[in-house]
């Protein structure tokens, strides 16, 4: 069933009430989908990790388990998503643990090299230029770090049939493996994957290789 254009504004930034309902309902939607980017992810138990567009929070919690001598930061440029994930991960942002901050990923809060692991989920459709976010990921990543960019490809028509064009852009597999080469990630691997009855993407990738640096 086709989303109306304001629930679909909403996935794109929740606010107030709705928007944290249309949160509670895609964090169960979107269980399978973040478990699989934190199993790419290949996370070590130092590791320092970033999440772009956490959403929920729930995935932010899942993810410091496996980091446990690490860290786990956050960005999302909903406040409700913020309200939201600070108030789920209370606990774990006192011990220093984890840590949300308000921002958009075009212009990520943190220094040159900061993490040794990013992922993002179905936020690509929401960018209109994916590449000043992804030259943004690949500047707060250390050399060697690895990416996960999980999405619904545009070849899956039935998936992109419900959503509003003026809200969504999807992107196919190919397009999103030039985006990742033309913003410095190496080692690309494209891991196509099947949620119900959604296809799934998954680009993996890295900022450059260990010892060397981005032209």
């Amino acid at each position: 069933m086709r989303r109306p254009e304001f629930i679909a504004r909403q996935a794109s930034c929740p606010t107030g009430l709705l928007g944290r309902v249309l949160a509670w309902i895609m964090a169960a939607e979107t269980v399978s989908v973040n478990e699989q980017a934190l199993t790419l992810l290949e996370c070590r138990p130092g590791d320092h990790v970033l999440e772009v567009g956490f959403g929920h929070g729930r995935t932010l919690a899942r993810a410091a388990t496996i980091v446990p001598a690490g860290f786990v930061a956050g960005v999302d440029v909903s406040e409700e998503m913020v309200r939201m994930a600070s108030s789920r991960n209370r606990r774990l942002i006192t011990e220093g643990r984890i840590e949300v901050r308000r921002a958009d990923s075009s212009q990520i809060p943190y220094p040159e090299g900061r993490f040794d692991r990013v992922y993002a989920v179905h936020t690509l459709y929401f960018w209109h230029d994916p590449r000043a976010h992804l030259r943004e990921i690949y500047r707060v990543m250390k050399t060697g770090a690895r990416f996960v960019l999980g999405f619904s490809p545009r070849e899956d028509e039935r998936t992109v049939a419900n959503f509003p064009a003026a809200i969504y852009h999807f992107y196919t597999s190919d397009e999103v493996q030039w985006l990742l080469e033309a913003c410095g990630f190496s080692g690309i691997e494209m891991v196509r994957s099947r949620v119900a009855s959604r296809a799934i993407v998954f680009g993996v990738g890295h900022r450059g290789a260990q010892g060397s640096t981005h032209p």
